[in-house]
């Protein structure tokens, strides 16, 4: 009996161990990664190839959309004069808007011969309003766009010329590299920030290193037509379509690319409660997409290595967020019992570990940010590292309690409870 209690008790320790060690080791392979990334992966352009308008092939930009009176007038306007392209067309799938939307839409079709709108009557979600749209869209090149979304002006030749590219039969997908266009407020700023630090180097990394990216942008992402069909389409009972399409599409083999030098510009929330409901989505889609492919991923673990790890640190991240809230909690009770019955020497053991443990991480993180904002859009995002420390105070917690608190509503949804009925984000008037 003594010999099992001394088993698990180091098996618990290497957990432990392993847990306490993540973030950091973390950080430095994400770094490395980036580095190889920019030297090693086969897939990078040599050069950008100007299109003439004789060949361009033909573009889908669809726009799912549910009450964005405000702002999708804007964004239309924009797709519709500022893009270096010609040969494409902008397909609205308004999901069942109860604003001013449809009037706005309607008005809009008769100043733009290349926009139309697609009307459903019942709100069902952005993944069964782009469905929906894929059946009507003329270009075999769908680019997806959201209504708060512009992409930069040479988004779409850019894109074209990852799927002209030698050997790009295979290429479901090419991903842009996300930015804030709404950089008022500090946590907007923040954002800044942690887009450089999540798209700009992990998914580098996971490209270069794994052969494989964790997820697409939603907001802008350009799909062939004929990937989309080959895996059926979104899963409409996903809070995050973006996520899980990507694993299904590399699970059939697809090839998913991540493309830094295209950049698009969205609106990110301005508070903490917008901020709080956003990651709640993406932590409750990706913990669901976790569940979704374990069984394939673990059936066949060696036939794509890549897949493998991927899942593997996915795995750890949510392990760790669920094991700082438990850690958390245990070193509140421990020191609200010491501070009770006079316990100093507990009290200063308590302080000085927790101490170590977030100097680690903050080291971690603050090399991490630094990195990303050095090797993202050129180093132009640099003096956003002022918000660092702010970004991991409040961003940090926020997408760990996220994980915890959606936990059971994504298991609920592998169960069958799930829907992708969509409650647009709040947005504010400039």
């Amino acid at each position: 009996m003594n010999l099992i209690f001394a088993q698990l008790s180091g098996f618990f320790k290497i957990i432990f161990l392993i847990l306490v060690s993540y973030p950091v080791l973390g950080a430095f392979y994400w770094f490395v990664g980036a580095i190889c990334f920019r030297f090693l992966f086969r897939y990078n352009l040599p050069a950008w190839i100007p299109l003439t308008k004789r060949i361009e092939p033909m573009i889908t930009i669809m726009i799912p959309a549910h009450n964005e009176e405000i702002v999708i007038e804007k964004t239309i306007t924009y797709l519709m004069t500022k893009l270096n392209y010609h040969n494409y067309e902008v397909l609205v799938t308004d999901d069942g808007s109860t604003d001013q939307t449809p009037v706005i839409l309607e008005r809009l079709m008769q100043r733009y011969d290349n926009l139309r709108v697609l009307h459903i009557e019942k709100n069902k979600g952005k993944a069964h309003a782009f469905n929906i749209g894929v059946g009507f869209a003329k270009g075999k090149l769908i680019l997806s766009n959201d209504a708060d979304t512009v992409p930069e002006p040479d988004a779409l030749w850019k894109y074209v010329n990852y799927f002209l590219y030698r050997n790009s039969n295979n290429i479901a997908a090419v991903t842009a590299n996300m930015d804030v266009k709404n950089r008022t407020k500090i946590i907007a700023k923040s954002q800044t920030v942690e887009f450089s630090s999540i798209v700009g180097i992990i998914k580098r990394t996971q490209q270069a290193v794994l052969g494989v990216i964790y997820a697409y942008s939603g907001a802008n992402t350009m799909y062939r037509k004929r990937a989309l069909l080959d895996v059926g389409l979104f899963r409409q009972n996903r809070a995050t379509e973006d996520i899980s399409i990507a694993w299904d599409h590399q699970a059939r083999e697809w090839l998913s690319l991540f493309a830094p030098e295209i950049m698009f510009f969205m609106e990110v929330p301005e508070d903490l409660k917008g901020l709080y409901h956003q990651r709640k989505r993406w932590a409750k889609g990706g913990t669901e997409v976790w569940l979704t492919n374990f069984k394939l991923v673990f059936h066949h673990p060696i036939r794509n290595i890549g897949r493998t790890m991927l899942f593997v640190d996915q795995s750890l991240s949510i392990i760790w967020s669920l094991f700082f809230w438990f850690s958390s909690i245990v070193f509140a009770i421990k020191m609200i019992i010491a501070i009770s019955s006079g316990q100093w020497v507990t009290i200063y053991q308590l302080l000085t570990t927790s101490a170590v443990f977030i100097s680690f991480e903050m080291i971690a993180g603050i090399l991490q940010l630094m990195a990303s904002l050095i090797v993202d859009d050129r180093g132009r995002k640099l003096k956003y590292f002022l918000f660092a420390p702010f970004y991991m105070l409040f961003y940090w917690l926020i997408n760990t309690l996220t994980i915890l608190t959606t936990f059971i509503a994504a298991v609920k949804t592998i169960l069958g409870q799930g829907t992708g009925t969509w409650v647009s984000p709040e947005r504010h008037r400039d």
